[in-house]
This record gives C-alpha cells, sequence and structure tokens, in this order.
C-alpha cells in the first residue's frame, strides 16, 4: 500500500512592462507561500490562471528571468484573453 501524495499548492507570478522581451518570472513559491500569493493576487484583483501543466513550466524558470520563448504563445493567450476581459469583451478563459 502506498502512502497518499500529498498536495502542495504552488504558485507563478508574472510580470511584463512595456518594452520588455518578455515577461519574466518574478515570484513563486509552493505550501503556505503559494497561498498567500494567490490570496494577495485575488485580494488586489489580480487575475490567477489555473493551469497546472503551464505552471510545471513556469517553475523551472529561474526568479527575474524571462520566459523561455516556448512558453510565449500560451502565455500571449492569457494576456490577449485579459486585455479583452478588462474591455468587457472575453468569456471564458484560454485553455492552456
Amino acid at each position: 500500500m502506498q502512502p497518499d501524495k500529498v498536495y502542495t499548492q504552488s504558485a507563478v507570478a508574472l510580470a511584463y512592462e512595456a518594452g520588455d522581451l518578455a515577461p519574466r518570472v518574478v515570484a513563486k513559491g509552493n505550501g503556505l507561500l503559494a497561498q498567500r500569493m494567490i490570496a494577495l493576487a485575488k485580494e488586489h484583483e489580480v487575475y490567477v490562471h489555473e493551469s497546472q501543466a503551464l505552471l510545471s513550466l513556469l517553475m523551472q524558470v529561474e526568479l527575474d528571468t524571462h520566459i523561455p520563448p516556448q512558453l510565449y504563445q500560451a502565455i500571449a493567450e492569457i494576456l490577449a484573453w485579459l486585455y479583452q476581459l478588462e474591455q468587457g469583451e472575453a468569456r471564458l478563459p484560454p485553455k492552456v
């Protein structure tokens, strides 16, 4: 009999400023730190996207480093959706 896997919540925060080549990983954490990051994001009305596959890839990116080109398309789809959401045009979040 195998012991149950312990679920640990994880989170990654990205930042993108005009003129940047790509979004950067500005924070990441597991467990209580991840829970606090998510709570703060929601408290400040920052969108929290839930994708385990994307999270796994972003957790591999070093802090204060641009995301790799392989993730540009997925992140661009999320950013485009957020823009549409702000304009009142968006419906369901992208499935990335």
